[in-house]
């Protein structure tokens, strides 16, 4: 994918586009770019965010779960206490 192409979904996206939120978000978790990802997540997108927590424990990010628990997802907070206990 082209970054014009890229640049295209994430404008669609932003507009309310979900089928093209839907395919960053895939391109995003396959991919392993948890910049991307975090950047929908903090949209409001729960998928990103469910998207990255699952990213950033497969990584052991404890910075990220950390980030993303201390805004109150509560996910990411089961994750980083799990991860903490190992």
């Amino acid at each position: 994918m082209t970054d014009s192409d890229l640049s295209d979904l994430r404008e669609r996206a932003a507009k309310g586009d979900t089928a093209a939120a839907d395919e960053l978000i895939e391109l995003a978790t396959e991919n392993g770019d948890m910049k991307e990802l975090r950047r929908l997540a903090d949209q409001g997108n729960s998928t990103a965010t469910d998207q990255l927590i699952e990213l950033a424990t497969e990584n052991g990010d404890m910075k990220e779960l950390r980030r993303l628990a201390d805004q109150g997802n509560s996910t990411a907070t089961d994750q980083l206490i799990e991860l903490s206990s190992e």
